[in-house]
């Protein structure tokens, strides 16, 4: 009687860790959704918290804006501008954007705010521009000059800087796909704003986007993304290269092409959202 030779088994992709590097709760979105929701700061004097989003050009900061919009209210957004061509910054003020939350005019108890982009040589948002941004001195609809820092004659500068004006938490914008291609001088000035946020005790951590661009078995299934070998590479590089903690890393995948929120997605991103307000709470409470 003729019998089919048994198949051999597929071997693992190389991109593929036998074991997860890092758990993460897959199918309990629900829960970390709900801390989101229920965030209230303990200080009263703080009505939201502030999240400065900081990374090169293109690194996917108002895309990531948009995910946390659209997870949030549970459908895509695109409140803040993202551009998929050029290779200059699209975003070319300080804007800070609030997420909503229920009904029209409420929100959430944090806000991101989004900055021209890091770029090589005398393009792009400026160190001490950023660190005046940190401190609250910039308000909201200044455009970044790439020759100049903002002086206090001009009528963006803040002068009575107020704790809700502060930034309280900094989150350096990677993309995965081109981490170990960015320039040194471009390294060197996400180095020095790091070192300007210690500074100044803000705390910090990082989100590597794109990661479906990055490894073929990821956008294959999001969940292998604690699996990828590359991902940790990548990882394992940023945290040689700009001193950030691997337990402050985060890998996400931006909406760009769905039309619909997945869970998947949203896991990802509220695992890192979930860390920035926890971060953001434990700043101000120590001021």
């Amino acid at each position: 009687m003729f019998k089919w030779p048994k198949s051999e088994p597929n071997p693992p992709s190389p991109e593929i860790l036998i074991g997860e590097w890092r758990k993460i709760p897959w199918g309990q979105k629900e829960r970390d959704l709900q801390y989101v929701e229920d965030y209230q700061p303990h200080n009263d004097d703080l009505k939201q918290l502030r999240i400065l989003l900081y990374g090169p050009t293109g690194s996917g900061k108002s895309s990531f804006i948009n995910s946390v919009d659209s997870l949030l209210r549970g459908k895509i957004t695109g409140r803040a501008l993202a551009d998929a061509v050029s290779h200059e910054s699209f975003t070319t003020e300080y804007k800070t954007y609030k997420i909503q939350k229920g009904e029209p005019g409420t929100f959430h108890s944090f806000a991101f705010t989004d900055i021209m982009g890091l770029e090589k040589s005398d393009k792009g948002v400026g160190v001490e521009d950023i660190k005046q941004a940190m401190r609250g001195h910039i308000k909201d609809g200044y455009n970044f000059k790439p020759h100049s820092t903002i002086s206090e004659d001009d009528p963006s500068y803040n002068k009575t800087a107020a704790l809700n004006d502060k930034v309280h938490v900094l989150v350096c914008v990677i993309p995965a796909s081109t981490v170990n291609l960015l320039s040194a001088e471009t390294m060197k000035k996400m180095r020095d704003v790091r070192l300007g946020a210690r500074d100044m005790r803000i705390p910090q951590l990082a989100i590597l986007t794109k990661i479906d661009e990055a490894c073929p078995e990821v956008k294959r299934d999001i969940r292998n993304v604690y699996m990828s070998k590359s991902l940790k590479k990548k990882i394992e590089e940023l945290n040689v290269s700009l001193g950030i903690p691997l337990n402050c890393i985060f890998p996400v995948k931006n909406y760009h092409s769905e039309i619909y929120t997945d869970d998947d997605i949203d896991t990802l991103i509220l695992s890192a959202l979930r860390r920035m307000i926890d971060f953001g709470e434990d700043f101000v409470n120590n001021l």
